[in-house]
């Protein structure tokens, strides 16, 4: 099985730490974020992963090159200005594509600076079940930033700030607020059907072929250790979390 990692941000949020280092890089228990990802998808089955990198991009592959590529066959996407994670799949697209054959075995994309326990395959299991284009691990909690689905877990619209109205993009009686993990199964049909260019969100993607009638599953992972990296208060909490044993 293949994945992506999206690894190119600038990290602004994690300053100081990313002043010097790309956010791949910061580390929690010792062990980087970049090699926390590497490594769970490496004990899924994963072996071949392709890393979209900006910030500090050299340190990033002299970091791999040092640690052998954790075992991995690893490609590497450079993104001269940022691609925002549409783009960056889309630029990176032909690696999935390479050699498929016509296969539809999916694959997974995964933020860098997220950590959790969610279960990969129990994702893939869901996503083939559901025929679905890509499945996203969503979760009950707050944020400003909500996705809507419906009682089947298909996304049907988001919803950006407590404030602001809705965006429906499928008619649903009873949409359900759910917030995104960073972590997808993809179909690589999907890449084909991504018309977007250059600077894009896949989330606004997503939208519009679920408003054509794609099946863009929810995978419910409420019971599944997860946290963000974005912000230095994150970090220090997963520190506190690692030493409290709820992830490895």
């Amino acid at each position: 099985m293949k994945a992506m990692v999206l690894a190119a941000g600038l990290g602004t949020r994690l300053r100081p730490l990313t002043n010097q280092q790309p956010k791949a890089l910061v580390e929690i228990g010792g062990r980087t974020l970049l090699q926390m990802t590497l490594t769970r998808l490496r004990e899924f089955g994963v072996r071949e992963v392709i890393i979209n990198v900006h910030h500090f991009a050299n340190m990033i592959e002299q970091y791999l090159h040092t640690n052998r590529n954790f075992g991995l066959h690893i490609e590497i996407s450079r993104e001269e200005e940022l691609l925002d994670t549409g783009g960056g799949l889309k630029k990176a697209g032909w690696f999935f594509l390479e050699h498929a054959q016509g296969s539809v075995a999916p694959f997974l994309l995964h933020n860098v600076d997220v950590i959790s326990t969610i279960d990969f395959g129990a994702m893939v299991a869901h996503h083939r079940q559901n025929a679905a284009l890509a499945t996203l691990a969503v979760q009950e909690r707050k944020t400003c930033r909500h996705l809507l689905f419906n009682q089947r877990l298909q996304l049907c619209g988001r919803r950006l700030g407590w404030d602001k109205e809705p965006e429906e993009v499928r008619p649903s009686a009873d949409l359900k607020p759910l917030a995104f993990t960073g972590i997808h199964v993809i179909s690589p049909r999907l890449l084909t059907l991504m018309t977007e260019g250059g600077v894009f969100s896949i989330v606004s993607a997503y939208l519009r072929l679920a408003a054509q009638g794609e099946i863009i599953q929810g995978f419910r992972a409420d019971d599944y250790y997860w946290r963000d990296l974005g912000k230095l208060d994150q970090v220090q909490q997963a520190e506190r979390d690692f030493q409290q044993k709820l992830f490895f």
